[in-house]
């Protein structure tokens, strides 16, 4: 079959078989975040068209104005997920709690985390934004109401992760730890077709991706590793690299992911006492950092590997540097030397 007719459904088919022991319910649930993504897809094609954009009035639990279409892409992957018998708990990156479970949720198999929309104040500015999920399993009993002892697992017990570009086109990126594909939204036939199989990072990269306005909040190995990165440091850099930022996590990761890069965000010492992580852990770092994995790359925090750390709790931040191995261990070294 030609590459550009293979259905995301048709795809995740083919992989179950390799599982005779797979009953079709993570098939399905993959699925159903595929389905959520159509939904929130079609609602940012004409956002400037309907009563989408803008302030929807509330905060959320980070402390942060939500906008209409955050509520409503929230609602999107929590309906879609709450009476299927698949999902035996869930937690947002808006909500304060874990979604209170229904009586299908009892049944369900698996977890679901998800950030509904990263970077949702571009939409008002037609820029690019995302959603990221990742999928564990439980650890409750199945049958019960699930915990939050589900939703604090590592990475490295993740069995999916992936991301939806909404930009130009329409992308799912996931990975069940079996390569990394990329399906591109068919907007006629309403279907996500497999067009970049088998993603791999380059081993030559060609950006990185910071906010260096605050480069003045940043510890002095940061500061010098950017240098680095720039040509400007002691240390040879043995390829050179343009600085892209769009300030959407998933847009400035994805463009690395193909193209070879890093993206890092690190603790931020406004208060030199008490220095703070912006990204949070399991919405947004460890399920980019699966993907990076099967990919070729590395995230970590500057010290570990994101996918080793355990979560203390379901909105934890952490400093995220991810992308080509060489150049996230690189960052870890100038870390270890200069703090």
């Amino acid at each position: 079959m030609p590459t550009q007719l293979i259905t995301i459904e048709h795809h995740i088919l083919e992989q179950e078989r390799a599982y005779p022991e797979a009953t079709g319910v993570f098939s399905n649930l993959l699925y159903d975040v595929a389905l959520a993504a159509k939904i929130v897809a079609r609602e940012i094609q004409r956002a400037g068209l309907g009563n989408i954009l803008g302030k929807s009035g509330t905060v959320n639990v980070q402390g942060e104005q939500q906008l209409k279409f955050d509520v409503f892409a929230n609602d999107a992957f929590i309906n879609m997920n709450s009476f299927t018998g698949r999902v035996g708990i869930m937690a947002s990156e808006e909500l304060d709690d874990l979604v209170t479970p229904t009586e299908a949720m009892k049944s369900g198999k698996y977890v679901l985390i998800f950030d509904p929309i990263d970077g949702s104040s571009n939409i008002d500015v037609n820029v690019s934004v995302g959603t990221v999920f990742s999928v564990y399993r439980r650890k409750t009993p199945v049958g019960t109401a699930g915990t939050q002892e589900d939703c604090l697992q590592p990475g490295k017990e993740m069995v999916a992760a992936g991301y939806i570009i909404y930009g130009s086109s329409t992308m799912m990126v996931y990975s069940t730890g079996n390569g990394v594909h990329g399906f591109t939204l068919e907007p006629t036939l309403g279907e996500f077709l497999l067009s970049h199989p088998n993603i791999q990072i380059p081993e030559i990269p060609k950006y990185y991706s910071t906010n260096e306005s605050y480069n003045k909040y940043w510890s002095a190995g940061i500061q010098k590793y950017t240098r680095y990165l720039q040509g400007l440091d002691s240390q040879a850099l043995p390829y050179k690299l343009s600085a892209r930022y769009v300030g959407s996590l998933v847009s400035d990761f994805h463009r690395n992911l193909l193209q070879g890069g890093i993206f890092y965000y690190p603790l931020l010492y406004k208060d030199l006492n008490n220095p703070k992580p912006k990204l949070r852990l399991l919405y947004e770092a460890a399920p980019l950092a699966f993907i990076a994995r099967g990919a070729g790359g590395y995230a970590s925090d500057g010290e570990q590997s994101i996918l080793d750390i355990q979560p203390e709790s379901v909105h934890q931040r952490v400093p995220l540097f991810i992308g080509n191995r060489d150049l996230v261990e690189k960052a870890e070294e100038y870390i270890r030397n200069y703090g």
